[in-house]
């Protein structure tokens, strides 16, 4: 069992998802589930269903790990049981006292040797390990590091989390989500600035100097300088842009290949990622370029702070509008 469970183990998720797909467990059984968790229910399921899933060519190295873990003697002990026949134990045949004449013999022979030649005693004494031995004992100290530190890797979890953030990252939400954290963080340091707030002394002991502590000034949450920029940004890079995405959503009459085309389909989306896109792109470059101020509720003021804190500055949020753009194009491509 543990070594068809190290096969399993030895196997990246999502060759382990596409495992679990061919053996027809459901989605909702796996989904979630962290890589060792998958490992375990895939080996029991594989072994509560050998008779049908052991014809699968993809699935031999399970079987035949699981087959050569049975012992010829358990085997051979096996097939006696189901005969009804016990197992004999083998019989010594020798008698005691051969055995006793046979230690005397060996005992006065050593004796002997040695009495004639004391120096003989002297070339059993043990010799230093030769340079083959050593390299062997230093090759199997390595080996064992490097095994250690491979589990230690294994059990940290790194790899599970890497394959999470990377299939969170993987999507157009995910993306969307990265573009406007950059823009978010920009805007923070424009409207909530760090400020020096204390200073830790040097350390003559340790040889460390002083070193300034900023931070931001929170105070600034109850001001229009905080307010004024942000509500401005929220509103054109994510409030206005979502809700147009949320009546213009084009998803909602996508051809999905698993179900028909009906009223009660579910849509891809809530809000459509192309018109979000779009929408961003073009109020960004009517406020921030043809100077459209939504009949006087915008300040100039604000316009150029956002322009300024942003990185790239409007051109910066159009980029970002057409990555999205087109990453939606792309994934609506890839579902076809």
């Amino acid at each position: 069992m543990a070594t068809s469970a190290a096969w399993l183990q030895k196997q990246r998720k999502s060759s382990l998802i596409e495992l679990a797909d061919s053996t027809g467990l459901r989605k909702s059984d796996y989904e979630g589930l962290l890589k060792a968790d998958l490992e375990i229910l895939l080996d029991q399921h594989l072994r509560r269903n050998e008779s049908s899933l052991a014809r699968d060519g993809r699935f031999d190295p399970y079987y035949q790990r699981v087959t050569s873990t049975t012992s010829p003697v358990k085997k051979e002990k096996a097939a006696m049981a189901s005969d009804g026949e016990k197992p004999r134990a083998r019989r010594v045949t020798k008698a005691k006292d051969e055995i006793e004449a046979t230690d005397d013999s060996d005992a006065n022979t050593f004796t002997a040797v040695a009495a004639r030649t004391p120096r003989a005693v002297a070339s059993y004494a043990p010799l230093p390990p030769s340079p083959a031995a050593v390299a062997d004992a230093i090759d199997q100290s390595t080996a064992d590091l490097r095994s250690r530190v491979g589990d230690v890797w294994q059990n940290s979890g790194i790899t599970e989390r890497a394959e999470e953030i990377r299939d969170n990252l993987s999507t157009v939400v995910g993306i969307e989500t990265l573009i406007l954290g950059v823009e978010a963080f920009g805007l923070q340091r424009e409207v909530l600035p760090l400020q020096h707030a204390f200073t830790i002394p040097a350390n003559s002991t340790l040889r460390t100097p002083e070193f300034p502590v900023k931070l931001a000034d929170l105070f600034l949450l109850f001001t229009s300088s905080f307010w004024s920029p942000t509500l401005l940004w929220l509103s054109t890079s994510f409030l206005l842009p979502l809700f147009s995405a949320y009546l213009f959503n084009l998803t909602l009459k996508a051809k999905n290949s698993h179900s028909t085309r009906s009223r009660s389909a579910q849509p891809l989306y809530r809000f459509d990622p192309l018109t979000f896109n779009v929408v961003k792109g073009l109020i960004t470059w009517l406020v921030y370029s043809q100077g459209f101020r939504f009949w006087g509720l915008v300040d100039e003021m604000d316009v150029v702070r956002i322009e300024f804190s942003v990185p790239g500055g409007y051109q910066g949020i159009l980029i970002g509008a057409a990555i999205g753009a087109l990453t939606s194009i792309y994934e609506a491509i890839l579902r076809k």
